[in-house]
């Protein structure tokens, strides 16, 4: 079996004049939020062999907030992750070597979104559902497969485990 963790980064501030893109910081609510979901994936124990990361600032510091949670191999960085189409994120992911069995991405929309849709065909009927409407902020999809390669990674193929955000938990323990 291989676990695929789909994290988007978390609430990021808006480009000043002149500010690429690239370089816009997480907020205030984007730290907490990054942490929040970090704590979540310790405490359930969804603990990646991998994380491959957006080099975006606010994909690097979300991971950074998120990752206090945890003692893991630092992320490694990919390109082809920020402002990707779905299949240059399923390229990455084919990738991995086959002994690495959870793959955590820390990544953008649509492309996080779009794949996550693209890959799963069971789990959680509501879960699906909400996933299909959107993929916010700190969403956080983990999707398992009945493959031993990340190469068998297919349309269709996954079940949706998990799929949370710091909104959603925040509302559980209301």
């Amino acid at each position: 079996m291989r676990r695929l963790i789909l994290f988007r980064h978390a609430k990021a501030a808006r480009g000043a004049p002149g500010m690429r893109d690239f370089d816009r910081p997480l907020e205030d609510r984007g730290r907490d939020d990054a942490r929040v979901i970090g704590a979540y994936l310790a405490r359930h124990r969804f603990t990646p062999n991998r994380v491959v990361i957006s080099p975006s600032l606010r994909t690097r510091e979300t991971w950074d907030h998120a990752a206090t949670s945890f003692r893991l191999p630092a992320a490694t960085e990919d390109e082809r992750i920020y402002e990707a189409a779905p299949e240059d994120i399923l390229a990455v992911i084919s990738e991995v070597p086959a002994e690495i069995e959870t793959l955590l991405l820390v990544g953008h929309n649509p492309g996080l979104h779009q794949l996550a849709c693209i890959l799963i065909a069971t789990g959680d009927i509501d879960h699906r559902e909400q996933l299909t409407e959107e993929f916010p902020t700190s969403g956080l999809a983990v999707i398992d497969f009945a493959v031993d390669a990340w190469t068998k990674v297919h349309s269709q193929a996954g079940r949706l485990e998990r799929f949370v955000s710091p909104r959603s938990l925040a509302a559980a323990t209301d």
